[in-house]
């Protein structure tokens, strides 16, 4: 069963957003709900990610609440690369 949903978005991004949709021969409802399936199902996905030996590991090292978790790994990548 479909919905219809009202959103506010910026013009330039609903007119970029309908260009691509028509060049990639779906309808901009597709695109936007494919990704909001998309993002609503990552938290699971990345839960399920974790081998089940490392998953009493899990929290139970204390980190700070606001930390950019992948702000945090592109640093030890670009200490390790030299980038």
């Amino acid at each position: 069963m479909s919905t219809k949903l009202t959103l506010s978005i910026k013009e330039e991004v609903i007119l970029n957003a309908k260009a691509y949709a028509r060049a990639s021969g779906r309808s901009l409802s597709d695109l936007v709900q494919s990704y909001l399936e998309r993002i609503t199902s990552q938290q699971a996905n990345e839960e399920q990610a974790i081998p089940e030996a490392f998953k009493d590991l899990y929290s139970s090292v204390p980190l700070p609440e606001d930390l950019d978790h992948k702000a945090a790994i592109r640093s030890i990548m670009a200490k390790k690369y030299g980038k």
